[in-house]
């Protein structure tokens, strides 16, 4: 028997929805928001189409709901993190299709949430401080002031996100003052993750000006975007996407590049993980934002305020807390005491 569904509301099919959304939300967040939230309501899409049978989303109940969030916990094998983050995207497109009058109204509510561990949310992949020592060490002797280099240091000594670094330009640096700006431009595609509340200046060391000086003078393409911006972190071509930075990341932060050895006892010429372009496949190497939960841990190690650390990451102590700081109590503990004991 076919299911009805309000006489208040108007036909729409999943496929069509979702485009609206991102549409409607593509001035409101970032792109690589944009990118997240359309992987994750494929799945959506793809189940409506394809097992569910609905092209239309104004008869779709809680029980659906539920049937997707078995099928998908399923078909993607995904823990209960991954579940959260999913079906948290899927209750925030539903409950605006409520208030296009898509969906019955109160029908995001329905969607059951896994229940997560004390800490179960907390993601703990970051370069530590004696690797990033390591790492340093030898780009700073035997690949100094390349892209590579620059970029390393830039990422460890600041915390910002990759995203922030890709949207320097040169004249964005200001070695007499040493700090660079960061700006919100995304009418040149360019965006900050907290857009024109991320814009801010970020101070740098004499060493790592002195490096920057060294790959903007030696090393660094000379060569304009399509908009006739100069990247600070730039190609032959001009730009290169966020995702060409993300690889070199994975690609130095193999510690058989910076050491010469193998922590899993692999062959390393014959290694999947030394193809450029699955350097990701090395269980060592890690991603721009594990130097950026790195590098706020260190600054927290170094003693360096949580507001100001807060302020120079651009993020807030909360998530900073919750997400970022991976101090162990004893050692927040003795740094209490050092406080303590000069009162």
């Amino acid at each position: 028997m076919p299911r009805t569904h309000q006489t208040n509301l108007e036909p729409i099919q999943p496929e069509e929805a979702k485009e609206l959304y991102l549409s409607q939300r593509a001035d409101e967040v970032s792109e690589s928001t944009i990118q997240a939230h359309h992987y994750r309501l494929s799945h959506f899409v793809q189940w409506c189409d394809e097992v569910a049978e609905i092209d239309n989303m104004n008869i779709l109940s809680g029980r659906d709901l539920q049937h997707y969030k078995m099928w998908r916990r399923d078909d993607g094998d995904l823990n209960n993190v991954t579940m959260v983050t999913q079906l948290s995207t899927l209750r925030v497109f539903i409950n605006w299709c409520e208030n296009i009058d898509g969906v019955a109204s109160g029908t995001h509510d329905k969607i059951l949430m896994p229940s997560l561990a004390k800490n179960e949310d907390r993601r703990t992949a970051m370069l530590s401080n004696d690797a990033a020592s390591r790492l340093i060490e030898f780009l700073r002797e035997y690949k100094r002031a390349s892209r590579e280099h620059a970029l390393v240091e830039v990422l460890w000594h600041t915390g910002m996100r990759i995203g922030a670094a890709h949207s320097l330009d040169v004249e964005d640096y200001d070695a007499d003052g040493q700090y660079v700006e960061l700006h919100h431009r995304p009418d040149t595609e360019t965006r900050l993750k907290n857009r024109e509340e991320g814009e801010r200046h970020v101070s740098l060391s004499a060493e790592i000006c002195d490096i920057l000086d060294s790959y903007i003078k030696y090393k660094r393409e000379d060569a304009a975007d399509m908009f006739g911006r100069n990247p600070l972190f730039s190609t032959p071509h001009g730009r290169p996407a966020k995702s060409t930075l993300r690889d070199n990341i994975y690609q130095t932060t193999r510690p058989c590049e910076y050491t010469g050895e193998c922590p899993h006892n692999r062959e390393i010429a014959t290694c999947e993980a030394m193809d450029r372009n699955k350097a990701s496949k090395c269980p060592s190497s890690v991603s721009p934002h594990a130097i950026r939960r790195g590098s706020i841990t260190h600054h927290l190690s170094e003693d360096v305020p949580e507001k100001v650390v807060s302020d120079r990451m651009n993020v807030s102590l909360d998530v900073l807390e919750k997400h970022y700081d991976r101090r162990g109590n004893r050692e927040k503990a003795e740094q209490r005491r050092d406080y303590l004991e000069n009162i």
